[in-house]
């Protein structure tokens, strides 16, 4: 790899501030300066800019227990993305992997994996939501068998897939969904004459959201995780 894409590759320095690290004398190899952006960089050599060690940033995985009022977008002018409540370097390179509303809250993956996110949105993979909601209307226990059956949404030409509903209360449920249709949570309960008050992912997969995690922090995955996504 050249020398000038392996500093972009390890830090968040573009390639024009790259060159003019390298020919201020910033960076050594093995301990010598090298000016040269084309210079190749092999395993085994260290690289160092202004005395610090470096080495490719790899694909990030991480999980965030999303706040109301923060949106999954990065357009949004209203409300702030989650991904400025990640401090890393080159935050710019990642990207949400199912999204939540702006009222919802919970769990929220982030990475800069694409074929790794993409098995947690593709409807093929049908990759389990787990929510905790609240509703405005209490709950009729038949409403178990209808969520199993598949439901009728406004503008959709079919039924949702089998989902599982779990009456927790007369006005609080469990409800894990394989599909992720715009609203889907919020459009399933006012198909049977009911809203949602109140809405947080509890999972994804076989991903549980960090106990530890207050409402806008972050941590990376394990390894057991990241690779739990199939």
């Amino acid at each position: 790899m050249r020398l000038d894409k392996f500093i972009c590759e390890s830090t968040s320095h573009s390639r024009v501030s790259a060159k003019k690290a390298l020919h201020r004398g910033g960076v050594t190899c093995n301990g010598e300066i090298v000016k040269t952006s084309g210079f190749k960089v092999t395993d085994g050599l260290t690289i160092c800019l202004d005395g610090e060690p470096l080495s490719i940033i790899g694909p990030r995985f991480i999980m965030l227990n999303k706040p109301v009022d923060t949106t999954c977008s990065t357009v949004d002018e209203i409300h702030p993305s989650v991904i400025g409540l990640i401090d890393v370097i080159r935050a710019e390179d990642l990207h949400i992997a199912g999204r939540l509303d702006v009222d919802t809250t919970g769990l929220v993956l982030i990475t800069t994996d694409g074929q790794w996110s993409h098995k947690i949105t593709s409807p093929k993979k049908e990759c389990g939501k787990r929510y905790l909601l609240e509703t405005a209307e209490a709950l009729n226990p038949l409403l178990i068998e209808e969520f199993a059956t598949g439901l009728q949404l406004n503008n959709e030409d079919g039924l949702t897939k089998p989902a599982i509903l779990e009456i927790l209360g007369s006005h609080q449920a469990r409800l894990t969904i394989t599909e992720g249709k715009y609203h889907q949570v919020k459009r399933m309960l006012a198909s049977v004459g009911n809203s949602v008050t109140k809405l947080h992912r509890e999972s994804v997969g076989e991903i549980e959201l960090d106990p530890a995690l207050a409402p806008g922090e972050w941590r990376y995955l394990t390894d057991a995780e990241m690779k739990s996504v199939k």
